[in-house]
């Protein structure tokens, strides 16, 4: 039942992909496709917006840089904080979902993206002890003429940069992101996504999001989604022990 469950959710990413394609940054294909070679981000291997060979900067840890981006301005980030910052870029990278949340004024870049608040107050006690030199991770940095990134401040703990989980979430990466009131209607950036897309997709959650009642029943069917995948993957679980 699990694995119908995980077929369900490469299905809803084909279709996704077909209507929204990929985001236009310098390291997305132009329309996802199957990388059952990947490295990292093996999440969307059935339908990405990346190379397999661009997750291979992503699979050595510690993660010196992507690209030109060094992840270790402050000191090499702990594996905890570590693995919720890949999180975040193979969702950007490679999620054919991305797209769904272009920014209207900037193909390359997303908006608004619900997290779970879940998400982000783990994320920032995965990283509240380790140390950042900037707010905004998108516009904060000083870039050399080799086109890499510096510190124009000194690297304090994330703990002092940030307040909390919604605000490291809110602002870490610009308007990249947002804290969704739902607790099943975003994103945790695991299998269970599928749920939430399912919803966040659809055409009548679109047209209806202004109506109260509506995204009530859109929350209730998302909830119930969930619960039962949970029940299968614990019964899973409990066969292969």
């Amino acid at each position: 039942m699990l694995r119908f469950a995980v077929t369900l959710f490469a299905v809803i990413m084909s279709s996704t992909c077909q209507k929204y394609g990929c985001l236009e940054g310098d390291t997305h294909k132009l329309k996802p496709s199957p990388e059952p070679n990947m490295h990292e981000c093996t999440l969307y291997s059935k339908s990405s917006c990346c190379y397999a060979d661009f997750t291979e900067q992503l699979a050595r840890s510690p993660v010196i840089k992507v690209s030109n981006s060094y992840w270790n301005r402050c000191g090499q980030l702990s594996k905890s904080c570590e693995d919720f910052t890949k999180k975040i870029e193979c969702f950007y990278r490679c999620s054919p979902h991305a797209a769904r949340w272009i920014h209207p004024n900037d193909t390359a870049a997303i908006q608004s993206v619900p997290l779970c608040q879940s998400f982000c107050d783990d994320w920032y006690e995965a990283c509240r002890d380790d140390s950042t030199c900037v707010h905004n991770w998108l516009t904060d940095w000083e870039w050399d003429e080799s086109g890499e990134n510096r510190c124009k401040n000194k690297c304090i703990p994330y703990s002092e940069m940030y307040a909390n989980g919604t605000d490291m979430c809110q602002n870490m990466w610009g308007q990249s992101f947002k804290v969704s009131e739902s607790s099943c209607l975003c994103l945790q950036m695991d299998k269970k996504d599928m749920m939430a897309i399912k919803y966040l997709l659809s055409e009548s959650s679109e047209e209806s999001s202004s109506s109260s009642s509506s995204s009530s029943s859109e929350e209730h069917a998302c909830q119930k989604k969930l619960l039962k995948f949970e029940k299968l993957k614990r019964e899973e679980g409990e066969q292969t022990r």
